[in-house]
């Protein structure tokens, strides 16, 4: 039963006992709400009444029917009558779709036939899945099987191809060695045969195979044929080295260079012969330098200008027979014995190409030996530079360079040794040193080694012969006869001329190099000068005179000196 409003039915009570005309008590009230079957009861319990009450408060139908004072009974007995005519009419309405319901009944009775044969069906494929997931299982273990077959097939046939192509003997291999020119597709097959050649003795598997029997004597032969043929190759090319005029930086950069395989190849396959080419290259540019050189020297000796003598010394007198005996050299020429003058181009120079001879001969040009010094060791630079890069190329051995310019150096050294032991010119001499150090300077810039040893040497031997020529000039003023140099002149004297401008010429020399040593040997000089003018002051009878000698002496050294 729906709730009921306990207010709503106080107030329709209220209402009921505030109109006696409609008689409700509540005695009526509750006879309403009791069951028919209930009716002929004599005691009727209201135990409970008040909680259905309350339950109902809030039944919207009980809340209606209340409010439109309809009874209950009245309105259970219409429910009723209702619920019969909605269960008559589902009741036709049933045997209306009965034939349907039926026929629903055997549709669904034939679709759990179906399922039931699915269900069936379904089982069969879950043990063929099953059956098949064990097979798939089988193919994958034999697949994997197989590509490791597969791969050590591959692996093994890999080999195989290589051992195949590395031991076989192509017909156009030999054609090429025994008849071919000696060309780039002659040099690539070199390198083919060559790979062979190393196969064969490097792995001892081969050594053992069968294959190897059959194959090895055609690759011996091919080897000594190839030997044989670059080796005339090589020699014929290195004849050509000796013919008269033949540029050899050109040949070798052009000619030799391209071909530099064949020393290679000699190297490992051919080493006696590889020590024939070596040696006959050596003979031949020890040989070819060396006449260069010789030859080259011998024009150069005809353009040198001597420029001092043993008796060119400071504290000479200028009567002796040794200048007089110059007395028709051109004064230019002679001033240079103490002055550097024009000479020191030579070292701003130093990097400028080596003289032509017979250029200069042409021109009847004569020059100091510093300059000619400086143009054979600038083409002893450029030849060594050229022929120890060309070796170290060519053969890959530094080693070679030292026996081919063995010839060379001792032609120069033939040429120089002479001219140093016979050289009295002191500035001449430290320009030499200067350049010899600025050729070092050069080698080390090109990192070029070859010539290390050989300019230290000349270094070392100019400076003792510096050493002896200054102090001939030392002893010169030391050992100086005053009477002879005396002159009743207070005008400086040509002794003290030369000093100034001789030092003035060393301290010039030596601005860039801070030589101690030779700051020692100009101060011993000065000391001797200085104790020589000393006593030619003496020699004059009245002391004003010694006074303006020696002021005119030490303001023209001091001149000198500030020029420089």
């Amino acid at each position: 039963m729906s709730d009921i409003s306990i207010d709503a039915l106080g107030q329709a009570m209220g209402d009921y006992s505030n109109h006696e005309k409609i008689g409700f008590d509540l005695g009526a009230f509750v006879g309403d709400l009791a069951f028919e079957e209930d009716s002929g009861s004599e005691d009727i319990s209201l135990e409970g009444l008040q909680q259905e009450l309350e339950e109902c408060e809030s039944d919207e139908v009980v809340s209606n029917i209340l409010s439109s004072g309809a009874k209950l009974r009245e309105y259970a007995k219409g429910v009723e009558n209702n619920l019969r005519k909605v269960e008559l009419d589902s009741i036709e309405d049933y045997i209306k779709e009965s034939d349907n319901l039926v026929s629903l009944h055997d549709q669904i009775r034939d679709c759990d036939s179906i399922l039931s044969q699915m269900e069936t069906l379904l089982s069969g494929f879950q043990e063929e899945i099953g059956s098949i997931s064990s097979d798939i299982k089988i193919l994958q273990e034999k697949s994997m099987d197989m590509g490791l077959r597969l791969k050590n097939r591959r692996v093994a046939e890999s080999k195989l191809a290589k051992f195949v192509e590395d031991i076989i003997v192509p017909p156009k291999m030999i054609d090429v060695i025994v008849d071919g020119e000696v060309n780039e597709e002659y040099m690539k097959t070199l390198e083919i045969l060559s790979k062979k050649l190393k196969f064969v003795e490097a792995d001892q598997a081969v050594k053992s195979s069968k294959a190897l029997k059959d194959v090895e004597p055609e690759l011996e032969k091919l080897r000594q044929k190839a030997i044989s043929k670059v080796y005339d190759f090589i020699v014929q090319k290195l004849i050509a080295l000796r013919k008269p005029k033949t540029n050899i930086q050109i040949l070798q950069q052009s000619v030799l260079l391209k071909y530099k395989y064949i020393i290679s190849f000699l190297k490992e396959h051919g080493k006696e012969v590889f020590m024939d080419v070596r040696a006959a290259y050596i003979d031949t540019m020890n040989k070819v330098l060396s006449a260069h050189f010789r030859a080259y020297i011998q024009a150069l000796e005809k353009l040198q200008l001597d420029i001092a003598t043993a008796y060119d010394l400071i504290g000479v007198e200028t009567r002796t027979t040794g200048l007089f005996s110059r007395a028709r050299e051109p004064l230019k020429n002679r001033s240079a014995v103490f002055a550097l003058g024009e000479r020191i181009k030579i070292i701003k120079e130093i990097d400028q190409p080596a003289l032509i001879p017979h250029i200069a001969e042409a021109s009847s040009l004569k020059y100091p030996y510093e300059v000619l010094f400086r143009s054979l060791h600038k083409l002893l630079m450029d030849t060594a530079t050229s022929e120890y890069i060309f070796c170290d190329d060519f053969f890959g051995e530094e080693s070679i360079f030292y026996e081919i310019f063995a010839g060379p150096f001792s032609v120069i050294d033939e040429h120089f040794n002479p001219v140093l032991s016979n050289c009295f010119d002191a500035i001449g001499l430290m320009l030499m040193i200067r350049i010899i150090h600025h050729h070092q300077l050069i080698m080390s810039r090109r990192r070029i080694p070859c010539l290390d040893s050989y300019l230290d040497k000349v270094n070392i031997s100019l400076w003792p012969r510096f050493k002896m020529v200054f102090d001939s000039h030392l002893s010169s003023l030391r050992d100086a006869n005053i009477k002879t140099l005396w002159e009743d002149d207070v005008h400086p004297h040509y002794v003290m001329r030369r000093y100034a401008e001789f030092t003035a010429s060393f301290i010039h020399l030596n601005v860039e190099y801070g030589d101690g040593q030779l700051d020692i040997n100009l101060e011993r000089l000065r000391m001797a000068v200085d104790g020589l003018i000393l006593k030619l002051a003496k020699l004059f009878p009245r002391p004003k005179q010694q006074i303006v000698f020696l002021i005119n002496n030490y303001d023209m050294t001091i001149a000198v000196l500030k020029v420089s």
